[in-house]
C-alpha cells in the first residue's frame, strides 16, 4: 500500500510516552534544574518537538496540546512584574510550583516502576559477540533503556540533513510502514545488534526517512526491537527480539499502513 504523507498516522503517542515524559526529557537534555525550570527554554524546545511530530503526521493526544497551553500560561505569568514582598511570599506565588510538584511526583513514580521492572531482568539481554559488545561491557550497570524522545532527537538530526523536497521523486517508489518493517526484519535477521542510524542509510528522501522511523516505532510497540544506549546521551542501538521465521503476518498487527 502506498503511503500518503498528508494523512495523519494513527499513532497513539501515549502508548509510548506522555507530556510529562517529554518535559522530563527536555529538563534532562538541557541540564535544567527541575526546581528552577527555565520556562521560556522548555516551552521553546517543547514546541519544537510538537512541530516535529506534526511533520511526522503523528496525531497528537490532547494532553500534549494542553501542556503546551499550560507552559505558555506559566511563561506569561512569569513575565508580569514582581512585587517587592518577601522572598518566601514570592516563592509561594511562583506559577511554576504546581508543575514542578507534578514533575517530581511523576519522576518518583517512573523511577520506582523502572526499579520493579529491572529486578527480574538482571543477567538477561546480554550481548554475546560483535563490536558493540565491548561498548556495553564497559558499563557496570549495563545498557540504558532509551525513551521515545531521545529517539526522536536522534531522528530529528537525521531529518534535518535530508532535502525537504526531491524534484524527481516518484509516487510509485513510496513505501508503506508495513513494507518497511519487512525490509528491516530482513536486514536484521542475522544481526544481534545494530546502530539506530544505520537503518536510515540509503533512505535519501524525507518520506523514506519518516517511514523508516515510524516502522521502528511500530516494531518497538510490537516488542520486536529493544532500544538501548551504552550510556546516557550515547549512541543508540537496536536489538532484534524476533525470529523472522516466527513472524508470519506483521501487516495484520501493524497499525500504520
Amino acid at each position: 500500500m502506498s503511503m500518503d504523507l498528508h494523512h495523519p498516522y494513527k499513532v497513539d503517542l501515549e502508548v509510548f510516552e506522555g507530556p510529562l515524559d517529554l518535559l522530563l526529557h527536555l529538563i534532562k537534555k538541557h541540564d535544567v534544574d527541575i526546581m528552577n525550570i527555565n520556562i521560556a527554554l522548555i516551552l521553546d524546545q517543547y514546541m519544537q518537538y510538537l512541530n516535529l511530530m506534526e511533520e511526522l503526521n503523528i496525531d497528537l493526544a490532547g494532553d500534549f496540546l494542553l501542556m503546551a497551553s499550560e507552559l505558555a500560561h506559566i511563561k506569561s505569568k512569569m513575565l508580569l512584574p514582581h512585587s517587592d514582598e518577601g522572598e518566601a511570599e514570592e516563592d509561594e506565588a511562583d506559577p511554576r510550583n504546581d508543575l514542578i510538584q507534578r514533575l517530581l511526583e511523576y519522576q518518583r513514580f517512573k523511577e520506582a516502576a523502572q526499579n520493579l521492572i529491572e529486578r527480574p531482568m538482571l543477567g538477561r539481554d546480554v550481548f554475546n559477540h560483535g563490536v558493540v559488545q565491548e561498548v556495553f561491557e564497559d558499563e557496570e550497570e549495563g545498557p540504558v533503556e532509551v525513551d521515545l524522545f531521545s529517539l526522536i532527537s536522534c531522528f530529528y538530526e537525521l531529518l534535518e540533513k535530508a532535502p525537504r523536497r526531491t524534484v524527481h521523486e516518484v509516487q510509485a517508489e513510496r513505501i508503506s510502514v508495513s513494507d518497511r518493517i519487512y525490509e528491516i526484519m530482513a536486514a536484521l535477521k542475522d544481526v544481534e545488534v545494530v546502530e539506530f542510524t544505520s537503518l536510515f542509510e540509503g533512505q535519501v528522501t524525507r518520506d523514506r526517512l519518516i517511514v523508516t522511523f515510524l516502522a521502528i516505532l511500530e516494531m518497538t510497540r510490537l516488542k520486536m526491537l529493544r532500544i538501548t544506549q551504552a550510556e546516557v546521551k550515547g549512541q543508540i542501538y537496536l536489538k532484534p527480539r524476533f525470529e523472522a521465521a516466527e513472524v508470519t503476518d506483521i501487516a495484520g498487527q501493524v497499525t500504520l499502513q
